[in-house]
């Protein structure tokens, strides 16, 4: 999968479209992209549920008050207030959920992750590959999904800073999360690739500091990465 460029667009102060600097020689794009503003709207903001309890309220207003005034105008006219808020909500939900796909960058290189989020304030999380546990992959029927990343038990984001991007209800560890990927699986595959080429090459490197240490001495392993996928 091809890395994305986008020119002329409003993060002129990047070094590097999605990126906090330049990559450095030999760290090259495998895949970057953006989050879907509907699957967001759909996944962040629970649109289903919202959209019925939202259904669920019209109904119940126009029954209780055509139970009490039997009246067909009295009651189109109360179901037509209260819809007319209810759009209003769903309006600014969408524009929130558009306003989080259009200022979220996904970045995958040979050597870690970025995440640069937010909508006021934008921050990037650089995650090495190497801090990378784990990673559980969610999919839905029709490919789309998400991929919640388990990090090293030393490196903290404080769930705040990475909401909505980050897994719900891990507020004692939280994980960096790609959401409303429209095909997750082909990106999923990716990170993985990369995750074990950059394991290998850094056992490789540490071969020689990892031979003068001596044979009685602990030594801690890295526990492998595994993508474990969930279909719905």
């Amino acid at each position: 999968m091809s890395s994305v460029h986008h020119h002329g667009h409003e993060h002129e102060f990047e070094p590097e479209y999605g990126l906090p600097e330049t990559l450095p020689v030999g760290e090259r794009i495998l895949w970057q992209s953006g989050p879907s503003a509907a699957l967001i709207f759909w996944s962040v903001f629970w649109g289903r549920l919202l959209l019925a309890y939202l259904g669920l309220m019209l109904v119940l207003r126009g029954s209780f008050i055509w139970s009490d005034t039997g009246s067909v105008a009295q009651t189109l006219a109360a179901v037509s207030w209260l819809g007319a808020l209810f759009a209003v909500a769903l309006t600014l939900f969408g524009w929130l959920s558009w306003l989080i796909a259009k200022t979220t960058v996904y970045t995958l290189t040979n050597e870690r992750l970025v995440l640069r989020i937010g909508i006021v304030l934008n921050l990037s999380f650089n995650i090495p590959l190497r801090r990378i546990q784990a990673a559980d992959v969610r999919q839905l029927a029709n490919g789309s999904g998400e991929i919640a990343i388990s990090l090293h038990p030393d490196d903290k984001i404080a769930y705040p800073h990475l909401w909505p991007h980050a897994r719900p209800w891990h507020l004692a560890n939280p994980q960096p999360m790609l959401r409303g990927l429209a095909q997750v699986a082909p990106v999923a595959k990716l990170l993985e690739d990369a995750w074990r080429i950059s394991r290998a090459e850094n056992e490789r490197g540490n071969e020689h500091a990892d031979q003068a240490r001596s044979v009685d001495q602990p030594q801690s392993v890295e526990a492998p990465m595994g993508l474990v996928p969930h279909h719905e």
